[in-house]
């Protein structure tokens, strides 16, 4: 891809070099060869990406004030270099990819496929499964019957997409992820003791531009749906359990564990291992520390706290109350400890 075709796509502005220079991928400045984009977001990683040999950085305006040091790399401004990097190392990626479908790949009858869809080796597409225009599906994946993927995807090795799982376009699963499984809902029996599972029939869908960590977990609705909001990144080895409702541009890090029919609003960031029971809502933009608990039922919002407030420990609460709660009991326990006698 050549980088006017990035900066007509991605925006910014060429101040420097020519347009016709082809890119084939992305590094750091001190890896870089006449093939690579890197990018700067200050005065010193400029200086070290125009010392380089890179073909092109992408920078931003009036970092530095010349680019003169060297003539022969091309230079993009842009407002968010970092992002506008971000994205054109995604598109790149893209490109440099073959496509086609695999002779050993398994495809079902009534399925329907977009242009320029790739199935690789020992894949599994189920009978009347869709799949979009520009798709990725990869080795010994498995897409159930009547699964929808959208445009542009990526299905990585192993990933297991059950019936009744709808995909939006642009969204990634890494490899080893289950989606639309069975969620845990059992009836116990009182006289016996005995379990039988509560119907898991209902669906999942994944929204537009969202991302999902290898080994990552998402159950089915029980008899409605389980949704993952548009844009949200899920790290891996999360479990999302059924019928929770996740907001749009949500972060979840990894061994996050979601209870069935909780609800997380747009903007939340859980941090890794965070545990939240059943029935819990997250308000939009709560922010929740690593290991934090949230206890079935309750509801946690930002009200009464500024905005970036961590919360943190079991129950959630503001970061700076709990660390007032832990000096006073170090400094009871000292006081108690100062009063023993052998």
């Amino acid at each position: 891809m050549t980088l006017g075709e990035l900066v007509a796509k991605l925006g910014g502005t060429l101040v420097q070099g020519s347009p016709e220079i082809i890119l084939a991928g992305v590094k750091s400045s001190r890896l870089a060869n006449g093939l690579d984009l890197v990018f700067a977001e200050n005065a010193a990683s400029a200086e070290e990406a125009l010392a380089g040999e890179a073909a092109a950085v992408v920078l931003k305006a009036a970092c530095l004030e010349s680019y003169a040091s060297n003539p022969d790399i091309a230079v993009v401004e842009a407002e968010q270099p970092r992002l506008w990097f971000a994205r054109a190392a995604r598109m790149l990626k893209a490109a440099s990819l073959p496509a086609g479908i695999h002779p050993t790949a398994v495809i079902g009858a009534l399925v329907e496929l977009g242009e320029d869809v790739t199935v690789a080796a020992s894949a599994v597409i189920g009978e009347g499964a869709i799949i979009g225009a520009g798709t990725r599906i990869e080795a010994c994946a498995v897409v159930g019957p009547y699964v929808r993927i959208g445009e542009h995807c990526r299905i990585y090795p192993h990933v297991t997409l059950y019936r009744g799982t709808t995909l939006g376009d642009r969204v990634v699963v890494h490899a080893g992820a289950v989606l639309g499984a069975d969620g845990f809902g059992y009836v116990r029996d009182a006289a016996s003791g005995a379990y039988t599972q509560f119907p898991q029939q209902g669906t999942l869908l994944i929204e537009d531009d969202v991302e999902i960590g290898a080994n990552s977990t998402i159950d089915r609705g029980a008899l409605k749906q389980t949704r993952i909001g548009r844009g949200t990144k899920i790290d891996n080895l999360v479990h999302v359990g059924h019928n929770c409702d996740i907001g749009e541009d949500v972060i979840l890090v990894a061994l996050t564990g979601i209870s069935g029919s909780s609800t997380v609003g747009n903007g939340a960031v859980i941090a890794g291992q965070v545990g939240i029971g059943d029935h819990v809502h997250i308000g939009p933009g709560v922010i929740l520390g690593g290991q934090a608990g949230v206890l079935s039922g309750k509801t946690v919002t930002n009200q009464g706290l500024k905005p970036g407030t961590v919360l943190w420990g079991t129950p959630a609460r503001p970061l700076k109350q709990v660390l007032r709660e832990l000096a006073v009991l170090a400094r009871l326990a000292k006081r108690q400890g100062s009063g023993v006698r052998d």
